[in-house]
């Protein structure tokens, strides 16, 4: 690094000041959390693949096979065996960069301050917010699959209320929210014959609010989140997630961009994000008069292994 810091005439003192800064500025973006970024949070990261996969496959199987009451001496045994589906999906890269000119550095150093920070920043921020979108949205052209696109995972219709007017909480009683939610977890359950069971319910931001803070009925101190949490037996949390607002892809007789919800087992065996490579910085390269600062991932598909694991419910 200093070799190439004086290339351009950088002196010793402004060249050590120069990678001391780069050390803290990379520190420093590598500790900046983005909460409202929360693919990574909602969905299961496996970094096993490592940075140099082009692709990752993997396989799902379905156990076959019965067994029966045989004789002593019986030779025709029923025979039990595996079914095996294999999958590959690609890895690709995310990227940007920032930089620092001559002078930059220079009235830095001789001012005495930190150089800029939100350059780093904002290049983090557009490498995460690249990978929440795929780990959401997918992206077709690059062959990656999203979270919410998944064409394996069970799509529903909620039910209309009474007056048979409307799909949407905003015109349903308590009673009626809760039948939405608990159909929605206790259908998975119902469909696999308990072989699975979600623990995790994720909701719209405006819904989540409202059955947050509305009350389970006119004579109770319980609101509706608090009441489904205490009686639903698979539930362990419900999550806020802005992205569900819109997101339905048409379920039953519904029209595309719905909000939905999404109901599934919180858990890497069922599902998973795939992130080869998160987020990384290089060596600053001298470009003129300029040290640019390249940034870096690798990012796949979320695998969903289980598809009958979760499930979405559209019309809140």
């Amino acid at each position: 690094m200093t070799d190439k810091i004086k290339s351009i005439n950088l002196d010793d003192n402004q060249s050590i000041f120069f990678a001391r800064e780069l050390e803290y500025i990379k520190s420093r973006s590598y500790d900046i959390e983005y909460p409202m970024l929360k693919a990574t949070q909602v969905i299961p990261v496996s970094t096993e693949a490592g940075p140099g996969a082009e692709s990752i496959t993997y396989q799902q199987f379905d156990k076959l096979g019965i067994a029966k009451i045989i004789s002593n001496y019986a030779d025709d045994l029923p025979r039990a065996d595996v079914k095996g589906k294999e999958f590959t999906v690609p890895v690709r890269s995310v990227g940007s960069s920032y930089g620092y000119n001559v002078q930059e550095i220079r009235a830095s150093q001789f001012a005495g301050k930190g150089l800029e920070q939100r350059r780093a920043n904002a290049a983090r921020r557009a490498v995460e917010q690249r990978i929440n979108n795929i780990g959401f949205y997918g992206s077709e052209e690059d062959g990656l699959q999203g979270f919410f696109n998944n064409p394996n995972v069970t799509r529903v219709a909620v039910d209309e209320n009474a007056g048979a007017t409307s799909t949407k909480w905003a015109d349903k009683t308590p009673d009626e929210i809760l039948a939405d939610m608990n159909n929605l977890v206790n259908g998975i359950v119902e469909i696999t014959n308990g072989v699975e069971a979600p623990n995790t319910l994720l909701l719209p931001i405006e819904q989540y609010t409202y059955i947050s803070s509305t009350p389970r009925s006119s004579t109770s101190d319980t609101t509706i989140l608090q009441y489904f949490l205490t009686n639903n037996p698979f539930i362990q949390s419900v999550e806020w997630l802005n992205e569900l607002k819109g997101a339905g892809l048409g379920a039953g007789a519904l029209d595309a961009g719905e909000d939905m919800m999404i109901a599934y087992d919180k858990s890497p065996d069922k599902l998973t994000f795939e992130i080869p490579q998160p987020f990384e910085q290089f060596a600053p390269q001298e470009d003129g008069l300029e040290f640019k600062i390249a940034t870096h991932a690798r990012v796949s598909s979320v695998i969903i292994y289980y598809p009958l694991s979760l499930a979405f419910a559209e019309g809140i």
